[in-house]
């Protein structure tokens, strides 16, 4: 999974990482590190847990140090996927002392967010592994960071919904009520999919069976989107699209209710919840 995001994304995890070291060393570099220890020096560090969790982010760090880190080497204990308990030393890190103690930062805060979205993302997805539903993402991201908590999701058993806005559509209720209603948006929809020079997935959220009964009339649909819809309510719809074209749940879902949503036959069920309120988990770099 990492070397297939890696190198997908390459284009937007550079700009990610090199972004995010613009903002903490700037031109100057590390003042700190550069006042008390001298070029040359090399150090060891460990990675050390002190919460529970699934570990995500490894590969982000060894990105980072492949760009920003030459001298320092990175050996994972365990890797990206991994459960670990509190107390357990996860990876090492050895070179520069400079370098290590200026990337610290970055990477902690990659591997806490990330492993964090992992951890709940894994959670979600045990409590419904007794049926086919499987867990999406949303666009709903911490700005300039999505590409690594959408990649944290892929690393805890979830699927990306989509990245942005640029590689599917996905008619949602403004586009429709602003268009001025939904047969109208699939028709104009249509013509524009068609003429493209290279196919996107056309995703379209529906609030009742009435809209439902549009969508099955054209199966150019990539997957329909059942919106706020309680269980009872979402199983009917399941019932009536009869597996003609995906279906996805969305809406008030929560780790609580998310089994229930599940067993109804839907495909997917997408929560906000996963990225943009997931807690870190807490880790630690020391010295050895």
């Amino acid at each position: 999974m990492s070397n297939s995001f890696i190198s997908t994304y390459q284009n937007e995890l550079i700009a990610c990482v090199d972004n995010a070291v613009i903002e903490d060393l700037g031109k100057q570099g590390d003042h700190t590190s550069k006042a008390v220890f001298p070029k040359d020096l090399t150090s060891k560090a460990q990675l050390i847990a002190k919460d529970d969790g699934v570990l995500a982010g490894v590969a982000f760090c060894e990105f980072v140090l492949q760009r920003h880190g030459q001298g320092v080497s990175l050996n994972p204990v365990v890797g990206d996927g991994a459960k670990f308990s509190k107390g357990e030393v996860l990876f090492y890190l050895e070179g520069d002392a400079q370098t290590i103690l200026s990337l610290e930062r970055l990477m902690l805060n990659a591997l806490q967010r990330m492993s964090g979205i992992a951890s709940m993302t894994h959670q979600i997805q045990e409590r419904i592994g007794h049926t086919n539903c499987k867990v999406l993402d949303t666009r709903k991201t911490t700005p300039n960071f999505r590409i690594a908590e959408k990649w944290a999701v892929a690393i805890g058993g979830g699927v990306n919904h989509r990245m942005g806005l640029y590689d599917a559509i996905m008619l949602k209720d403004n586009h429709i009520d602003f268009c001025g209603g939904l047969n109208i948006a699939l028709v104009k929809t249509k013509a524009y999919v068609d003429a493209l020079d290279k196919p996107v997935p056309v995703i379209v959220e529906t609030r009742n069976l009435q809209e439902v009964d549009f969508c099955l009339q054209n199966s150019w649909i990539s997957r329909i989107l059942l919106d706020n819809m309680a269980p009872k309510d979402l199983a009917l719809a399941v019932s009536h699209i009869n597996g003609n074209i995906p279906t996805e749940a969305s809406g008030n879902i929560d780790l609580e209710n998310v089994a229930a949503y599940a067993e109804t036959g839907v495909d997917y069920v997408s929560l906000g919840a996963i990225t943009h309120s997931a807690s870190i988990v807490d880790l630690s770099l020391r010295a050895v």
